[in-house]
């Protein structure tokens, strides 16, 4: 059995059963997970960690299931690269990246929250999968889905890029695009399952699905050496990421794991849909939805579910909230690829350029250590470098021509 006594309003604190719910019926707040901390505290050490499976998983009396993970069995422990390279280029010293983008088995931190989900879908008995996507999400809902046997119907913004949507339909799936973006393809998402008995992953088991999440930032701080950063950058779509890191950080604190906690927390996204760091920015606590029109499609929520608590994540954290234009977006990817090897999609382009912002605003100091989020691998978005490189050269195949070439074209 695990460790959750069940659902608790974050608004209004009444308690609910474990049940696949997800908004409070008396003041409808969000749900979030009631755990038995104190029951946690008899199990979980450093050495109890270290000694689990190299996943996610070690962390398994954390995360909301009652029984062993159904899916998933691979998926968390991405790398945290010490990005020397990149560091120099921006000039600080102690840069990290953590490297979502080479999760599995679908290549983005959705990977995490999914398991979770189609676990404990698994554990409800749900017998159908479904979501509202920008991408990533559907590509990891279809595969788990796969995994475990069971049937998925998924719903994506009509126009994703083609690399989320042939990994999305690769594993099976139905697969249905609707013309509008995301905020109402979720709302149509909300509705239809009022009619029909799925697990929706981001809607009626959206509590234990986000609880995936602080593994990200429990890795984070195990693989620091037990310690928490001083600066955590974070893409920012529906802002339950940004909450989640936050939140692991506080837990590890709490379990006598880690030292008090004063890492800041800065919210990066697309000025194309940046409606959390827009009222970061602006002083506000409250969202103003926007339509988005932005590479980044993959964070593009314009009324982010969760835009309340990434604000005040930011906000109570001593961070900031900072977005980038698409060009800047692109400069970033490149920049990442060039200096460390790593190839990531648009939110990690966000990441990397807030950061390079937040360093020149003097936000971020030179000598503290900061983690950058990348969440997701850049062979899924593509299309935002069209145009970006020429043309390969091309020459006959002997050397002389290959000598002509040299001596004229190539720099090494």
């Amino acid at each position: 059995m695990g460790y959750v006594k069940g659902l608790i309003c974050k608004e209004c604190k009444k308690e609910y059963a474990k049940e696949p719910i997800h908004v409070c019926e008396y003041c409808f707040g969000p749900l979030e997970i009631n755990y038995d901390y104190e029951g946690i505290k008899k199990v979980v050490s450093k050495k109890s960690i270290e000694s689990g499976p190299p996943s996610m998983w070690r962390y398994k009396a954390l995360l909301p299931i009652d029984e062993d993970p159904k899916v998933g069995l691979n998926t968390g422990f991405t790398p945290l690269v010490h990005a020397k390279n990149l560091g120099k280029a921006l000039g600080i010293n102690n840069l990290y990246i953590k490297n979502d983008s080479v999760n599995h088995p679908t290549f983005s931190f959705k990977d995490r929250v999914v398991a979770v989900a189609v676990s404990k879908a698994i554990e409800f008995g749900f017998d159908t999968l479904s979501c509202a996507s920008t991408g990533n999400l559907a590509n990891s809902v279809a595969a788990h889905a796969a995994e475990a046997g069971l049937k998925s119907v998924i719903f994506i913004p009509d126009g994703l890029e083609a690399g989320k949507i042939l990994g999305t339909l690769i594993y099976g799936t139905q697969l249905i695009a609707v013309k509008g973006n995301y905020d109402e393809v979720n709302r149509l998402c909300s509705e239809i399952a009022v009619n029909h008995k799925w697990a929706f992953v981001n809607i009626n088991i959206r509590p234990y699905y986000g609880d995936g999440s602080k593994s990200y930032g429990y890795e984070i701080a195990e693989q620091l050496g037990w310690k928490t950063p001083d600066n955590v950058v974070v893409p920012v779509a529906g802002s339950s990421l940004i909450t989640k890191i936050w939140r692991a950080f506080h837990e590890f604190e709490m379990l006598g794991l880690v030292d008090k906690v004063q890492s800041k927390i800065f919210a990066a996204q697309a000025t194309g849909c940046s409606p959390v760091t827009t009222a970061i920015k602006n002083g506000s606590e409250n969202i103003t939805p926007v339509k988005p029109n932005t590479i980044a499609k993959s964070i593009a929520i314009g009324n982010p579910a969760d835009g309340y608590y990434g604000i005040k994540t930011a906000n109570t954290s001593g961070g900031y909230g900072e977005d980038i234009a698409d060009e800047e977006i692109v400069a970033s990817m490149k920049l990442l690829a060039e200096t460390e090897g790593i190839f990531t999609e648009t939110a990690g382009g966000v990441t990397v350029g807030v950061t390079k912002k937040l360093i020149e605003q003097g936000r971020i100091k030179p000598d503290e250590t900061t983690v950058i989020c990348v969440t997701g691998n850049g062979l899924k978005t593509q299309e935002a470098l069209a145009g970006s490189f020429e043309a390969p050269a091309v020459i006959e195949p002997n050397v002389n021509n290959f000598e002509d070439f040299f001596a004229n074209s190539l720099t090494v």
